[in-house]
């Protein structure tokens, strides 16, 4: 048994921290999930069809994918996709996008840097994400879509970028209503980066006191406006348990709409398959947030 080092995080030592941090470490299955939901998602895309590919900014990767259902004045959820900051790519994250449209809602899934290619620097695909939810709400009623029902959500890094959008100051930022965003899921997300500094993330992320500060939403909740679903999976590292439950426990403190949601026996792969379905964990969640129902299925 390896000797317990000096603690740099609560009880962690440095390797029990950067385990904490390393969904590997918990989740056996993870190729086997991952390269599940990349086949998938290619069959979605046969399935319903190749989403509309729009331009958010000007950059070759500020692009995103609409999927769009056949109703008008539809409702939008916009996924933040994760990847630990430096993998995936939107036309992998297309499973959901059939519940979506069966239940009149548009289903949209922006692309963004990865931070290795951008030097470590998280703002920028912290500016990212907030450009192209602003970009949606600007413009998705060109596509049918009802720029007042507008939903983010996202899961893993992709949780914690979605947890920045929704502390975002519109209003001082872009000029827009502060309540942009009428509802937000984050999932299995990093909401509080002090511990995520100090773990092997600090190898590909650049972390300073300033984007620590900037980029921790734990420490913007007077900018949420939005009722907000948190959810994490009882077979998550310890470290992504926790900063879930205390984000949800800190919203509530702080007066505002939560609710928690504990998926029992999955891992960090497993829960994010459940938004695609109606009857699992997320996608209930989901669609009795945007207020759909099933008379509302087509």
């Amino acid at each position: 048994m390896l000797e317990k080092g000096l603690p740099v995080f609560l009880d962690y030592d440095q390797a029990a921290l950067d385990a904490a941090y390393d969904q590997a470490a918990y989740a056996p299955n993870r190729a086997q999930l991952i390269e599940r939901r990349i086949s998938d998602s290619a069959i979605m895309r046969r399935r319903i069809g190749e989403p509309e590919r729009v331009a958010y900014g000007t950059a070759e990767i500020e692009r995103l994918d609409i999927y769009r259902s056949a109703g008008a004045g539809a409702p939008v959820f916009v996924f933040i996709h994760g990847g630990a900051w430096r993998s995936g790519r939107s036309k992998d994250y297309a499973v959901p996008a059939e519940m979506f449209l069966a239940f009149g809602a548009h289903y949209v899934v922006p692309d963004f840097a990865w931070v290795q290619d951008v030097g470590g620097n998280l703002m920028v695909l912290a500016d990212q994400v907030r450009r192209a939810v602003a970009w949606v709400y600007e413009n998705i009623a060109r596509f049918g879509g009802d720029p007042n029902r507008l939903y983010v959500g996202g899961q893993s890094s992709g949780g914690h970028l979605a947890a920045i959008a929704l502390t975002t100051d519109w209003r001082s930022d872009f000029g827009l209503p502060a309540d942009i965003i009428k509802g937000g899921m984050c999932v299995s997300g990093m909401y509080d980066l002090t511990p995520v500094r100090l773990s092997a993330r600090s190898r590909y992320v650049a972390f300073d006191d300033a984007t620590v500060a900037a980029l921790s939403p734990i420490r913007h909740l007077d900018q949420l406006t939005a009722p907000l679903i948190v959810a994490y999976g009882t077979c998550e590292t310890p470290e992504f348990q926790r900063q879930n439950r205390e984000l949800a426990a800190a919203v509530g403190a702080a007066g505002k709409g939560v609710r928690l949601l504990v998926g029992e026996h999955y891992n960090h792969f497993e829960l994010p398959e459940t938004l695609g379905n109606p009857y699992g964990l997320l996608g209930r969640a989901a669609l009795e947030l945007m207020g759909l129902k099933r008379e509302d299925a087509r």
